[in-house]
């Protein structure tokens, strides 16, 4: 499939998802591929292979100058998801993942409504009163065998659906760590900066499951977009990024639930 034009916007509307955000972006970009004709073995394959490049690096940046990102943190996260993605791409190359997928949509549609949470939003929206932003909390220290067990499991789910890994570490640094939004966010990309998923990439690529072309055509994308999207998370409140990605966790859950 030689479309690259559609290949650098599917990048470019992963990557703002991704700055915002911390994702890896394969949440939007295997769907999409998978729309566009791809099987979806190929379109978790090329996607795991678009997200070996740094391509968050200047959305990293951006959240590193802020103080937004613990590079510590990151490395152990990031030596799990690589432990972790080779273990899940052989799991996924043969098997059906349809009941793993859909019980990590219901483990989203849990997350996302914490995070999103819906009727304190409709009380404010009842009142006309916004509810005042709560100090930030200082974030709980892990020791490292725990930081590196939570990038294995994240790695697991990313071989499994070229999900990148950042959809369950954002929420755990979150809930379990107390990191603010926009530091978990841009501590999770820290952690995707390296080729995390490079043995699971290869594993899908020795089975024939990826597209080396659409791959660096949406890292192209990815690049662009993760720094625009970076700059608007930065821009607003950790209370308003929280919530936008409730609601982007629920319509993710909603995608694997259903299609």
């Amino acid at each position: 499939m030689d479309q690259p034009l559609v290949m650098l916007v599917v990048g470019l509307a992963a990557g703002v998802l991704s700055g915002m955000f911390g994702i890896g972006g394969g949440v939007v970009i295997v769907p999409i591929l998978t729309m566009l004709g791809f099987g979806l073995q190929e379109a978790v394959g090329t996607s795991l292979a678009a997200l070996l490049m740094p391509v968050g690096i200047f959305a990293a940046i951006a959240y590193y100058r802020a103080g937004k990102l613990k590079i510590a943190t990151a490395v152990w996260v990031a030596l799990g998801l690589a432990a972790g993605a080779i273990l899940g791409a052989q799991i996924a190359i043969g098997l059906d993942p349809k009941l793993i997928q859909k019980a990590y949509a219901v483990f989203l549609i849990y997350v996302g409504w914490r995070f999103a949470e819906p009727r304190k939003w409709w009380a404010e929206y009842r009142s006309a009163t916004p509810r005042q932003e709560a100090p930030a909390s200082e974030p709980r220290h892990a020791e490292w065998y725990i930081l590196f067990a939570l990038g294995v499991l994240a790695g697991i789910l990313s071989g499994l659906f070229g999900i990148g890994g950042g959809i369950i570490i954002v929420p755990a640094l979150v809930g379990l760590l107390h990191f603010d939004q926009k530091l978990a966010g841009g501590t999770s990309l820290g952690a995707l900066l390296l080729p995390v998923g490079l043995g699971a990439a290869v594993s899908y690529y020795q089975a024939g499951m990826l597209n080396v072309n659409a791959a660096a055509l949406v890292a192209l994308g990815l690049t662009i977009g993760a720094f625009g999207g970076a700059r608007l998370a930065l821009r607003m409140s950790s209370a308003m990024v929280k919530r936008l990605y409730g609601v982007f966790l629920l319509l993710v859950a909603i995608r694997f639930l259903f299609f």
